[in-house]
């Protein structure tokens, strides 16, 4: 049956930096929404210490400060842990998981359980897959592509008429993360038919074709040693400082 069908769980990171394979997690929200009337039924949310100071930069987009994380967040291997398990625990009852550009929070997930050693994902899938993830970044690049304008979270509520709680917090990143990718599902129908996992393996495709076409982009443009990752939703190897 089509995923847009039925309940749906967002997950959003606000973290120290923009790199998935070096920065750590500072907030983070898994929030279980109904489909029914799109509101949260669950919420689970995090504050860590991650162990090093949060730049201003960071602290001036997501409000969290290196003293407050410090003061009142939990460890960072703890909060890392909790998080992968709540994920899993949702794929295990077949629960698609919507996190705007996954490729960014899912492998700084994954770097974070590599860099405490912590279980990874897929163990705790039985080996199993990652997914079925819906990424609406990824979604709507691919059946709008030539859309203008920007695509990031708040622009693409914007485009797709879902109120945005506020930008840059975790829990309302990842409800309004669901609510796009619902409404993607009401807007385009070929995304709407898919089961989850045939979307899931779309996204793969859709993710490599992007990358490929940007990373030639950048190459014509003058930077010829560009190169864009084209795996999703996790990026391989993983490489951590301790």
């Amino acid at each position: 049956m089509s995923w847009h069908r039925h309940a749906l769980v967002g997950f959003d990171l606000e973290t120290t930096g923009t790199d998935p394979l070096e920065a750590r997690i500072v907030t983070a929200a898994v929030i279980a929404v109904d489909d029914r009337d799109g509101e949260p039924t669950a919420r689970h949310t995090w504050l860590a210490d991650p162990g090093i100071r949060i730049p201003a930069q960071a602290s001036a987009i997501h409000g969290i400060s290196s003293e407050r994380a410090a003061s009142e967040g939990r460890p960072a291997r703890e909060v890392a842990d909790e998080i992968a398990d709540t994920l899993a625990g949702y794929w295990r009852r077949g629960v698609p998981v919507v996190a705007y550009n996954a490729a960014f929070d899912l492998t700084l997930l994954t770097a974070e359980l590599h860099r405490h050693g912590l279980p990874p994902l897929a163990d705790r899938l039985d080996g199993a897959p990652v997914g079925p993830v819906i990424d609406p970044y990824t979604i709507d690049r691919a059946v709008d592509r030539y859309r203008k304008g920007k695509r990031n979270l708040e622009a693409v509520c914007v485009e797709y008429g879902v109120v945005h709680g506020g930008a840059h917090d975790a829990t309302a990143d990842a409800l309004a993360a669901v609510r796009v990718a619902y409404a993607i599902a009401a807007r385009h129908r070929v995304v709407a038919e898919l089961p989850a996992d045939a979307l899931h393996a779309r996204q793969i495709t859709w993710h490599a074709e992007w990358a490929a076409d940007f990373q030639n982009f950048l190459r014509r443009k003058g930077t010829p040693d560009a190169v864009v990752d084209g795996q999703w939703p996790v990026r391989q190897p993983v490489r951590t400082n301790a």
